[in-house]
Parts: structure tokens; C-alpha cells; sequence
């Protein structure tokens, strides 16, 4: 026999099993944590018999079998945590094995390096060196601001770069 009551929260339908009256669990649609009730409506488990439609028209959607059958929410109760329902794959032992015989390595691109006659090749150079690496062997790509002194104007200029850290 089932207990069937609604969360105080979401008012989600819930039935429980009897002997689950008074256990804490938590709402399955919000997460609101509930305590069951004992007393609510108790059916035996069959399903309640609906009477034939008095009026001639009737929607077919609801003389339909799917609308005749109570949708009730199980909520099953544990005394232990429950298991993981989304296991994340291990990596294949081949791809473990590719990157265990490099070493981590530490590459800085400077905008203020990669200008060339007067047109600025960042851009070019950094597309370059990561076609170079690949992308599998890519640990990280931070971006990077610092401070230089340019001898063409004369002053402390502020300019920017990456830090690129990969297997190699």
C-alpha cells in the first residue's frame, strides 16, 4: 500500500511506500527535504476504476487510456547515500601513456616581439607555434599584461601576451 501526498514546496505528487511514513527524504522535483507523512491517501496499489463520460462529446485526449491511469511519483527510500547515476570515462591507457614521457614546458609570446616593419604579426606567430604543439598537448593559454620601456618614443609602455604552457 501506498501513501500519496504532495511537497509543502513544489506541490509535487509523491507516493511512498507505507513503511515509509515518517522518514526524511528530499523532493525529487525541488529538493525541498520533507518528512512523509503517516496519515494521506492509501491505495492498495490498483487502479481506481473512472466512470464512463456522461456526454456525448468527449475530448479523445481525455477518453484516451493514458488519461485514465494516475501518474504517481515513486520516491524510493535509503538509509545509504545513492550511487552515482553519471560515471565519468577514464581516459584510455594509450592517451595516459602518449603524455607521460613529456615534459611540461612554458612558452611567452610578447605583442611588442612580434612586431615586423611596422605591422604587428602576433596574431600570425601565436597561430603558428599552435598548430606546432597541437592541440592535445595544450595545458593552458593565459593572457598576460606588462610593462616595457619603448626606445622609438621614449617612455614605459604597456602591451600584452600570452603564457603558454604545453607537453613537449
Amino acid at each position: 500500500m501506498d501513501i500519496i501526498f504532495n511537497c509543502p514546496n513544489c506541490d509535487q505528487e509523491l507516493a511512498v511506500d507505507q513503511s515509509g511514513a515518517g522518514s526524511q527524504i528530499d523532493c525529487p522535483s525541488c529538493g525541498e527535504h520533507l518528512t512523509i507523512p503517516a496519515t494521506g491517501k492509501v491505495t492498495t496499489g490498483e487502479l481506481p476504476q473512472v466512470p464512463p463520460p456522461s456526454s456525448a462529446l468527449v475530448s479523445p485526449i481525455l477518453a484516451s487510456a493514458a488519461a485514465k491511469v494516475p501518474l504517481h511519483l515513486k520516491v524510493p527510500v535509503r538509509d545509504t547515500p545513492s550511487e552515482s547515476l553519471i560515471d565519468k570515462p577514464k581516459p584510455p591507457l594509450e592517451a595516459v601513456q602518449k603524455g607521460a614521457g613529456k615534459r611540461l614546458r612554458v612558452r611567452t609570446v610578447r605583442r611588442a616581439s612580434c612586431i615586423e616593419g611596422g605591422h604587428d604579426k602576433f596574431d600570425e606567430i601565436v597561430s603558428a607555434f599552435l598548430q606546432e604543439v597541437t592541440e592535445t598537448n595544450i595545458i593552458g593559454i593565459h593572457p598576460i599584461n606588462y610593462e616595457h620601456f619603448d626606445v622609438g618614443v621614449q617612455k614605459i609602455m604597456t602591451d600584452y601576451g600570452l603564457v603558454i604552457i604545453y607537453r613537449g
